[in-house]
């Protein structure tokens, strides 16, 4: 049970990281359209930081937390037995 969590939690962590890396992409290429005056949606990239990629950030760290704290208790737990 506990094999299947942490597989579910590194394919959740693994879509996040992508999500975060093309929004990030995204935010560069919008603001450089910004800067030569083509509009590649830094407007809609604005209205979507906080209900989406706010939280995407947040998740990303605290799963990286989460797994690295779980596999850290697995470990010392091997180690006594």
């Amino acid at each position: 049970m506990k094999d299947k969590l942490l597989n579910l939690l590194n394919t959740v962590l693994v879509a996040d990281v992508f999500l975060v890396l093309i929004s990030f992409g995204w935010f560069v290429i919008a603001v450089i359209g910004r800067s030569t005056g083509i509009p590649l949606g830094l407007d809609l990239w604005y209205r979507l930081w906080e209900p989406l990629f706010t939280p995407a950030i947040g998740v990303l760290m605290a799963g990286a937390l989460l797994s690295g704290i779980t596999s850290w208790v697995s470990r010392k737990l091997e180690v006594r037995q």
